[in-house]
């Protein structure tokens, strides 16, 4: 079954594409690497903050050779493209985008401008890449609202292939719902270095309770 989008004409190009339902998955060297849902700093150096052009999203080229970025876009869990990637990336290099690129991005291609619009309540993060007039599902990551907590980022660990791990430093998560805080920072367009253990919590009482 497929469902079919149309999308507004992207600078001299116009498209009209068809989406799986569910989406395939595809292998690509461009992988999601590391994200942040909930920013509450300024975090693209523009001087002020603002919760939507704060948020960001950071990709990387796992290819062992230069990735042509022409035909990747991103988009949040409602599928509507949010930006669409261009020029290329060396081996091993990250490109990182933040709310403002993609609100920038929506209102000189004529999208609704709502930035990156990754919510806080959860949502998903998905790249797709557009291969012989199909549209793919190549890299996507579905977080819960933890992970979206104040400047809380997740990413892989290690970079490009590893499991999604929460960094968690500076807004420590203590609960229990996976994935668990790591105490390690977030690493916008940096290496993802997290050396601690997860770990959570525990009671008087429960430990007591194991080892009665």
């Amino acid at each position: 079954m497929r469902a079919a989008f149309a999308l507004p004409c992207l600078a001299l190009l116009c498209v009209s594409f068809f989406v799986p339902v569910p989406p395939a998955s595809a292998d690509s060297p461009l992988r999601l690497n590391e994200f942040m849902a909930g920013p509450a700093r300024d975090w693209d150096g523009s001087g002020t903050f603002s919760s939507r052009d704060d948020e960001w999203v950071e990709v990387i080229n796992t290819d062992p050779a230069a990735l042509n970025l022409a035909g990747f876009f991103f988009t949040d869990g409602d599928s509507l493209p949010r930006y669409a990637f261009s020029g290329t990336l060396a081996p091993g290099e990250r490109r990182l985008i933040f709310g403002k690129d993609a609100y920038d991005w929506e209102k000189a291609t004529g999208h609704p401008a709502f930035g990156l619009s990754l919510a806080n309540s959860g949502d998903a993060v998905m790249l797709w890449r557009i291969v012989a007039g199909e549209t793919l599902l190549v890299d996507s990551y579905r977080y819960g609202s933890h992970e979206a907590g104040a400047d809380r980022a997740v990413g892989r660990f290690p970079d490009g292939s590893g499991a999604w791990a929460l960094f968690d430093s500076l807004d420590p998560y203590t609960g229990t719902t996976a994935p668990l805080g790591t105490g390690c920072a977030p690493t916008p367009g940096q290496p993802n270095l997290c050396t601690s253990t997860p770990t959570r919590r525990v009671t008087w009482g429960e430990v007591k309770s194991r080892y009665h």
